[in-house]
């Protein structure tokens, strides 16, 4: 039986201000439900948190013991921790993304995955390109250690067919790299969703602190555009045991326009309606992929410099 595709429909980024230390990922799901309640009562259909949404960024602390790691992963995807969230949407048709730290056998990822109302696994996603260093670095205010704590991902840039469109997904400093979206576009994603935690201080290159924001918005907004496709893009804001992440969650459309942005660093559900005839305007048009890409003239792209 063919799926019935709805093409115009409302979207969020389900921001969430800064997770302490302390917090639990039971009162995290609390807040979590809260902007689902506000999601429902406006009748959004897809609902995208941040990455690693469960727990503060806990790549900014050196452990040495993989054990002190486990509080932080799950072994499966956490149907049980967001009950509440399943009940709350059950038979309501919508969609949820999230981040989480997956912990697999012996292996650890930083994922995310799409949800149905009825909590089946539509879609998974594991980090590819992963920031960051292995070891402790005695000089930096916080450390960044996401090469340490999690492997490559290696499910490659998947999509995923649902009633809302072809779906894909990408986290964080993922949307640095032009690769992502583009091998996304070809797979057919008409809609990315993107969860990121970003510190507003760069310390290998603090001169570029003020662009943050600028470079987040860029990022996405030229991927956009150049692919046509939609980027639901949420954050993790606020401070966060002393470290400031940037905010900008938004909604971007495939002209490249912010359609819908977070005014806040705190809590805040950023609505925005979805068009996916509006990608068939870029890609039929200005980038035609069939008709104007040249493919036999980047095939440096895919090689190690």
């Amino acid at each position: 039986m063919n799926m019935k595709i709805t093409k115009k429909y409302l979207a969020a980024a389900a921001q969430l201000g800064a997770i302490q230390p302390h917090d639990t990922k039971e009162q995290v799901v609390e807040r979590m439900y809260a902007l689902m309640q506000q999601a429902k009562s406006a009748n959004a259909k897809l609902v995208v948190f941040p990455e690693l949404c469960f727990t503060t960024f806990f790549p900014r602390y050196y452990f040495d013991q993989e054990a002190d790691l486990d509080s932080y992963f799950e072994e499966e995807c956490p149907l049980e921790l967001i009950s509440s969230i399943l009940a709350l949407i059950k038979d309501s048709g919508m969609l949820i993304s999230f981040g989480y730290a997956e912990k697999e056998v012996h292996d650890r990822f930083n994922t995310s995955v799409i949800l149905n109302s009825s909590g089946l696994l539509i879609g998974k996603y594991r980090k590819i390109h992963l920031p960051g260093h292995y070891e402790y670095e005695p000089l930096r205010p916080f450390q960044h250690l996401e090469k340490r704590y999690f492997q490559k991902g290696n499910l490659g840039f998947p999509t995923f067919s649902t009633e809302f469109g072809k779906l894909g997904m990408c986290i964080c400093n993922d949307r640095r790299w032009p690769e992502t979206f583009r091998v996304l576009a070809l797979n057919g994603a008409e809609i990315v969703t993107l969860g990121y935690n970003t510190p507003k201080h760069y310390p290998l290159v603090p001169e570029h602190d003020h662009l943050q924001d600028f470079h987040n918005h860029l990022s996405m907004q030229g991927a956009a555009y150049a692919n046509g496709i939609w980027i639901i893009a949420s954050a993790k804001a606020g401070i966060e045991d002393g470290c400031e992440l940037i905010s900008g969650s938004c909604i971007i459309s495939p002209t490249g326009e912010i359609v819908s942005e977070s005014t806040t660093n705190n809590d805040e559900l950023v609505l925005g309606e979805i068009d996916t005839n509006e990608c068939l305007k870029i890609r039929e048009n200005i980038f035609n992929f069939k008709l104007h890409r040249q493919p036999v003239e980047y095939e440096i792209i895919s090689k190690q410099i």
